[in-house]
């Protein structure tokens, strides 16, 4: 980046509350599933121990 550039600058208003959109079906099959496998996996970890 030359010197005279500045990186832009973005408020925190702006950066804030990421926000998850699952508009079809299918995407929100595979949201639920794959926070169903994260918590099977962590039963599956803290049984085996």
């Amino acid at each position: 980046m030359a010197d005279n550039q500045k990186a832009p600058e973005f408020s925190g208003r702006d950066t804030r509350q990421g926000e998850i959109i699952l508009r079809t079906r299918w995407r929100r099959i595979v949201f639920i599933a794959g926070l169903i496998g994260i918590g099977a996996i962590a039963l599956l970890l803290s049984c085996s121990a």
